[in-house]
């Protein structure tokens, strides 16, 4: 197999995530993870990614089904959402900072509070108990109960059921006992490893490393496994060496294939969405620089406060914030370097805004 071009791993990046849209289940199963965000700018980041791959899909549609599929709510590399069957690679985990024995002790007695009443709302938890405020990660002020409540969801002792509101409701939930011999373990890090660079390939050496250390967040315990799993990865993944930068990709697949022929429309996407996801790899593939900047002080953003990078064809030619106001879409776009013209661009983005209006079900 002749070594794959820049411009046929930049085609193979976009074609392989952007598959036919299918239904919830199969998408997120094909997907193998769904990274998660509170924002609505116009609407979730699941919501936006999902909506590219998920035939007549609607905001809002995973969290109203969410009950019905075979899916959770849970940690990867990040948060998000993944098929339940990933979780016994993960589960029982062991978290990097133990509990000490009062925060035991009150996590036993919520636990046996929320098997008491089936499922529970926050708010339940914090009246029952008057846990309080504490300092959180930023240096604010939290809910003690919810940060409580978050550590048992991210140890296993609880799940999330549903969400009212956004609010995550939890239930007991009990992760079923694994191998745990030296041999199980490593076969199990190396399905995790399997599972990032299926869903963000093709990747830069660097990329590679930084997805792998990201794991110690959902896999903590399997860090000596991911690292061992790693180097072998390294020798088994399909690569190639351009310009100085080594890319790796699962090795039953060929970047150069025909078959990865974008097609005509023009799509925003979430800020997270597989295809840009990878800042590195973003800039490497379309030569300038993007950036998330919702945390950033709007006088120093240059994009805006949730900038949805725009893609045609093949290239990431620009960005667009999307608002709505009186029931209508306000869309402000920015460029690279300066808008196409033409009649088949501005078909295009007019096709686009349609479909997005549909998808926030604007009338």
């Amino acid at each position: 197999m002749p070594e794959p071009t820049l411009d046929a791993l930049r085609r193979y990046a976009v074609v392989r995530t952007l598959f036919t849209p299918t239904t919830l289940p199969a998408a997120i199963r094909r997907l193998g993870f769904v990274q998660a965000d509170p924002i609505r700018a116009p609407a979730r980041a699941q919501d936006l990614t999902l909506r590219q791959r998920v035939k007549d899909y609607r905001a809002g549609d995973l969290e109203t089904r969410y009950t019905r599929l075979a899916v959770e709510e849970d940690c990867l590399v990040n948060y998000g959402f993944l098929p339940r069957e990933h979780l016994a690679l993960m589960h029982p985990r062991e978290a990097k900072q133990a509990w000490d024995a009062e925060t035991r002790r009150k996590a036993d007695e919520v636990l046996a509070f929320v098997r008491e009443r089936g499922f529970v709302h926050p708010r339940e938890v914090d009246a029952h108990f008057a846990h309080g405020r504490m300092t959180n990660y930023w240096g604010g002020s939290s809910n003690a109960s919810t940060h409580l409540l978050d550590g048992m969801h991210y140890r296993g002792l609880l799940r999330v059921k549903r969400r009212d509101s956004g609010t995550r409701i939890y239930e007991a939930v009990t992760h079923p006992q694994v191998d745990d011999s030296p041999a199980e373990r490593a076969r199990r890090a190396a399905a995790l490893i399997d599972l990032v660079v299926r869903k963000y390939a093709p990747l830069p050496a660097a990329s590679l490393t930084y997805l792998i250390r990201l794991l110690g967040y959902g896999a903590p315990h399997l860090a000596p496994q991911t690292q061992a799993a790693l180097r072998m990865a390294r020798e088994e993944l399909a690569s190639c060496h351009i310009d100085g930068t080594t890319w790796y990709w699962p090795a039953d697949e060929n970047p150069a294939s025909r078959r990865h022929a974008p097609d005509d429309s023009l799509r925003l996407l979430a800020p997270f969405d597989p295809i840009v996801w990878d800042r590195r790899r973003f800039e490497l593939l379309w030569g300038w620089t993007y950036k998330f900047e919702a945390y950033t002080p709007p006088p120093k953003r240059q994009f805006g406060y949730y900038a949805l990078p725009m893609l045609w064809h093949d290239r990431v030619i620009g960005w667009a914030n999307v608002t709505v106001h009186d029931g209508r879409l306000q869309p402000a776009f920015g460029y690279a370097d300066r808008a196409p013209s033409g009649a088949a661009f501005r078909a295009a983005l007019d096709d686009e805004m349609h479909r997005m209006a549909e998808f926030l079900a604007l009338r």
